[in-house]
C-alpha cells in the first residue's frame, strides 16, 4: 500500500459502494504526483497530496454530469497546469478551486491549512465560476469586469480558470445541446482570446478547436474527414519537403530541429470563410517549424530556405524584431513548394518556442514589486492595468463588451513614432487611435497628422510600417466626430470622458445663467439665496450637489422657472424693485451646452430665441424659424437670449447659388468665398442643363459679414442668383 493510500485510509473513511471510484481517483492522483515530481521538491508534493485529500473529502458524494466522482475534475485541472510547470501554490489552488463554491469549506479554513496566497487564489476562481453568458447585458458586463479585476490582482487566477474551462470543454458532450452551444460560444469569444493574449498557445488552440466542434459539429466532421483524406494523398510529398528542408539547413551549417505540423481545423475553416475558398482551394494545411540555437541562426535559416523555395511576396512577418503583445517571437514565411504547394514555415529559437507554447506561464516568477517581474509578466501586468484603466470609466454595457473584444483581438498594425518607437495597434486603427496610444494628452490635443511625411486626415487608417507624426495644439480638444471612426477602447473612452466633462462644466455654467435670468424675472436677487435654501432644494430634487443640479438645468432636465419658484419663497428673500429681466448673452463658445439649430443656422445679427430641449440643453433658433412654430405656446420652455457684443467665433450658414454651367465657375466662386474671409464647410451640386445649383455651408462671423460675402459673389459674371437658406 502506498503512502498516499495509507494516509487516505487513516484520515478519510470511504463508503463501501465508492471503493472503486476512490481507487481510481487515487491512481489518477498518484500519476499526477509522479509527473509533478519531475520539477517540484518532495515537500511540495507532500502539500499537494494533503490538498488532494482535503479536496476529496470536501467533494465526497459529489458527481459530475458524466457520472464520475467530482474529484477527477480538480485532478485534471491540476494536471493541465502541471504541464505548464506552474508553482505549488497554483497547483494547490487548482486542487481546491471548487471547494468554496460547491461545499461548506470557507476561505479561512483554506487559509489556515494551506496559506493566505492559496486561499486568495481559490477565492478568486470561485468568484469567476459565477461568470456565465446571460441575456441581460448589464449582468454579463459586470461579470467580465470582475474577471479582469481578478486577473489584475494575480494572473494565476485566470490560469486556473482557463485550465478549468479547458477540462470542462473536453467533457462537454454530456451537457444539453443548448448549454454546449452557450458554453462553446463564450469560450470562443472570451476565454480562448484571453489564453491567446497571455501567450498560452496550446490552450488557446485547443479551446478554439473544442468550441468549433461544439458550435458547428457537422462542419467539424466534414473538415476532419476531408483533412484526413488529404493527409494520405500528400504524405509522400510532405515527407520529401521535410527531408529537403533538413538537408538544406544541414548544408548551411545550422544545428536545427525540424518538424511538420498540421493546421488546426478551425484555422482552416476560418480561412475558408474569410477568403471565400472551398476546401480544395486550401493548400497550406501543413506547416513546418524550425527550431535553432540562437537569433542569428534564425535569419541564416530563413535565407537558406528562401534559396530552396521561392518566398511568396507579402507573406513574410518578423515577430523577432517586433514581438507580438503577448511576447510571441518567430519568423513567419510562406514558400512556394514543389507542385505549387504553399508551405508556411516558422523559425524560432528554443527559448522562443517555449514561450510560444506556454506564454506567460513559461518562466513563472513572483516577486515583491513590478521591477522584479520577468519582462513577459511585466507586459502582461501593464496590459491588464491599461485595460482596466480604459474600461473603468465605461458605464454602457455594450460599449464595455465592445472594448473588451477589440482589446482581446488585437490586429497586427505596427507603426512608428518620429523617434523610432514601434507601437502595435488593432486592425483599422486611425491616426487618432495612434495619438491616444502615445499619450492621452496627445490624443486630446491633436489637430493634424503627417503620415510618412505627408499631411493626412486624422481619420486615415494606418498600415504597418507607417511613420506617424501627430501635430497638437494646446487649445484643441476632442471632436465628437472622432467617435465615428476610432477603434481602440482607450481612444473612445478618453474622448467620451473629455466630452462628458466639458459638457458638465459648460452645462453647469449655462444652468447658472438660466436660473439667474428666471430669478430676475420674479424680481428676486440671486445673491440673496442662502446656502440652507440651496441645500434643501438639492436634497428635494434628488441631485448629489448644487453643481449637479445646475448641470441638469443646463441640459434641460429641469425648467429654470420652476426651480426659481421653488427658491423664491416670500418673506425669506430680498426682492429687487427694478423689475429687470436680463436676456442670456450668447457668445457661441459655450460648447455642447448651447447648440445652434441646423434648421435655420442662426448667426450674430439674427433675432433669436432659446428653446430648452431635454438632454440637449439650450437650442438657439431664429425667432421666426418655421420648425419651432408648434412649440410657441409652451412658454415655459423658452428663454430670452441675445447675442453678446464680444463674439469672435465663426458660425455656419447655408446659401444656395444658381450659376451658369461653364468650365471653371466653381473655382472662381471658391476663390471669391476665400477672398471674403469665409471658409467652406460643405458643398453639393445638382445640374439643370445650362445652369447648376450649388449648395454651400459656409462660416461667417455675423450677418454683416454674410451680406458683404453675398455682394462680392454677385459680381461674378456666371452667378445668376444667390440666396440664404433658412428652414
Amino acid at each position: 500500500m502506498s503512502q498516499l493510500e495509507r494516509q487516505k485510509t487513516k484520515e478519510i473513511p470511504v463508503r463501501a459502494k465508492s471503493q472503486s471510484d476512490s481507487s481510481a481517483s487515487i491512481s489518477e492522483a498518484e500519476l499526477l504526483f509522479h509527473e509533478l515530481a519531475g520539477y517540484l521538491k518532495p515537500e511540495d508534493i507532500s502539500q499537494l497530496q494533503n490538498a488532494y485529500l482535503f479536496s476529496q473529502s470536501a467533494h465526497s458524494g459529489q458527481y459530475r454530469e458524466s457520472g464520475e466522482p467530482y474529484i477527477f475534475h480538480p485532478l485534471a485541472v491540476a494536471s493541465i497546469l502541471g504541464k505548464l510547470h506552474l508553482d505549488t501554490q497554483t497547483l494547490t489552488a487548482a486542487l481546491l478551486h471548487d471547494v468554496m463554491e460547491d461545499t461548506h469549506i470557507s476561505k479561512s479554513e483554506i487559509s489556515d491549512r494551506f496559506g493566505k496566497a492559496v486561499a486568495d487564489l481559490v477565492d478568486g476562481v470561485s468568484k469567476l465560476d459565477k461568470i456565465e453568458f446571460q441575456t441581460h447585458m448589464d449582468a454579463q458586463a459586470e461579470n467580465f469586469r470582475k474577471m479582469l479585476l481578478a486577473m489584475a490582482r494575480d494572473v494565476r487566477v485566470i490560469l486556473i480558470k482557463l485550465a478549468d474551462r479547458l477540462h470542462n470543454m473536453r467533457t462537454l458532450e454530456v451537457m444539453r445541446l443548448d448549454k454546449r452551444r452557450r458554453t462553446a460560444r463564450e469560450t470562443m469569444e472570451i476565454y480562448a482570446p484571453i489564453a491567446n493574449r497571455l501567450g498560452l498557445n496550446n490552450i488557446y488552440q485547443e479551446l478554439q478547436e473544442l468550441s468549433f466542434h461544439n458550435l458547428f459539429p457537422t462542419r467539424y466532421k466534414v473538415l476532419a474527414k476531408a483533412t484526413k483524406a488529404v493527409r494520405g494523398n500528400r504524405r509522400e510529398i510532405l515527407k520529401k519537403i521535410l527531408e529537403a528542408i533538413k538537408q538544406c539547413l544541414h548544408e548551411a551549417g545550422i544545428d536545427t530541429k525540424v518538424n511538420g505540423r498540421e493546421k488546426q481545423l478551425y484555422s482552416i475553416y476560418k480561412k475558408m470563410v474569410e477568403k471565400h475558398l472551398t476546401f480544395s482551394e486550401i493548400f497550406d494545411i501543413y506547416g513546418f517549424r524550425v527550431v535553432v540555437k540562437d537569433i542569428p541562426s534564425c535569419y541564416v535559416a530563413l535565407g537558406a530556405l528562401h534559396g530552396l523555395y521561392n518566398p511568396i511576396p507579402g507573406k513574410f512577418k518578423d515577430y523577432i524584431a517586433i514581438p507580438k503583445a503577448n511576447g510571441y517571437q518567430s519568423l513567419h514565411s510562406t514558400l512556394l513548394g514543389p507542385y505549387g504547394t504553399p508551405l508556411e514555415v516558422q523559425i524560432r529559437t528554443a527559448e522562443m518556442h517555449r514561450i510560444a507554447e506556454s506564454g506567460v506561464a513559461s518562466h513563472w516568477l513572483y516577486k515583491s514589486s513590478d521591477s522584479d517581474l520577468g519582462d513577459m509578466h511585466l507586459r502582461t501586468h501593464q496590459w491588464l492595468q491599461s485595460l482596466l484603466e480604459t474600461l473603468s470609466d465605461t458605464e454602457d454595457s455594450s460599449e464595455f463588451l465592445e472594448h473588451l473584444k477589440v482589446d482581446l483581438f488585437p490586429g497586427e498594425v505596427y507603426v512608428c513614432t518620429p523617434q523610432g518607437k514601434i507601437l502595435m495597434l488593432p486592425k483599422d486603427s486611425t491616426a487618432v487611435d495612434f495619438a491616444y496610444a502615445v499619450h492621452t494628452d496627445i490624443g486630446n490635443c491633436c489637430v493634424a497628422v503627417k503620415i510618412n511625411g505627408e499631411n493626412s486626415s486624422l481619420r486615415t487608417k494606418l498600415r504597418s510600417g507607417d511613420r506617424v507624426e501627430i501635430i497638437t495644439s494646446s487649445h484643441a480638444g476632442p471632436n465628437p466626430a472622432w467617435l465615428t471612426y476610432v477603434v481602440t477602447g482607450k481612444a473612445r473612452t478618453h474622448i467620451r470622458s473629455f466630452l462628458k466633462t466639458m459638457q458638465f462644466e459648460e452645462s453647469a455654467e449655462l444652468g447658472k445663467r438660466m436660473l439667474n435670468q428666471a430669478l430676475l424675472s420674479f424680481n428676486v436677487d440671486p445673491q440673496t439665496i442662502s446656502t440652507v435654501q440651496w441645500e434643501k432644494l438639492v436634497r428635494e430634487s434628488g441631485a448629489k450637489s448644487k453643481q449637479e443640479l445646475l448641470t441638469e438645468l443646463g441640459l434641460g432636465k429641469h425648467l429654470p422657472a420652476i426651480v426659481a419658484k421653488r427658491l423664491a419663497k416670500p418673506g425669506e428673500l430680498i426682492f429687487r424693485s427694478s423689475g429687470v429681466n436680463d436676456a442670456i448673452a450668447i457668445l457661441g463658445t459655450e460648447g455642447v451646452a448651447v447648440q445652434f439649430a441646423k434648421c435655420c443656422h442662426p448667426i450674430p445679427g439674427d433675432p433669436i430665441v432659446g428653446f430648452i430641449k431635454k438632454n440637449q440643453g439650450l437650442v438657439i433658433h431664429i425667432h421666426d424659424c418655421s420648425s419651432i412654430s408648434k412649440n410657441r405656446n409652451n412658454k415655459s420652455n423658452w428663454l430670452d437670449v441675445t447675442w453678446s457684443q464680444d463674439i469672435t467665433k465663426l458660425f455656419e450658414v447655408s446659401i444656395k447659388m444658381v450659376v451658369a454651367n461653364q468650365r471653371g465657375v466653381l473655382a472662381r466662386v471658391a476663390a471669391g468665398i476665400a477672398e471674403a474671409g469665409s471658409n467652406i464647410d460643405n458643398i453639393s451640386m445638382e445640374g439643370d442643363g445650362a445652369h447648376t445649383t450649388i449648395h454651400f455651408t459656409l462660416q461667417v462671423s455675423n450677418r454683416q459679414h454674410l451680406a458683404q460675402l453675398m455682394r462680392s459673389l454677385r459680381h461674378i459674371r456666371e452667378v445668376a442668383r444667390i440666396t440664404r437658406v433658412r428652414g
